[in-house]
């Protein structure tokens, strides 16, 4: 049986949208909501890992843009220091399969090709 958590916002659009596609694919799932319980160093670390950290930025996000312009030359500490102390710079939603980061953010073929 594999494992997925998806890691996000309730009221987060993309995120519903993800939700919805996984239901409607019969995909079970546990969503983690990431404003009530923000991942530690330790997962936050294997996920910049797998998937980089540039990616995982939430780029249109309050707290990104109140970085500063510094944040453009940030290494993969630095990010991993401003997603440990702000949850909200990461991108939503994101999933995690067997332990494993996968994706980040929603686009139906990237899912279907990474879950299905």
């Amino acid at each position: 049986m594999t494992s997925i958590q998806v890691y996000g916002i309730p009221n987060c659009g993309t995120c519903k949208k993800a939700l919805l596609w996984l239901q409607n694919n019969g995909i079970e799932y546990e969503f983690i909501n990431t404003k009530e319980n923000p991942p530690n160093r330790q997962m936050i670390q294997s996920w910049i890992e797998s998937l980089g950290s540039q990616l995982m930025r939430n780029t249109s996000g309050q707290s990104y843009r109140s970085l500063g312009d510094e944040k453009k030359s940030w290494t993969n500490q630095e990010w991993l220091e401003a997603f440990s102390q702000d949850a909200m710079l990461l991108k939503r939603p994101l999933f995690v399969k067997d332990g494993i980061a996968i994706l980040v953010g929603f686009k139906e073929d990237k899912i279907s090709e990474k879950l299905i």
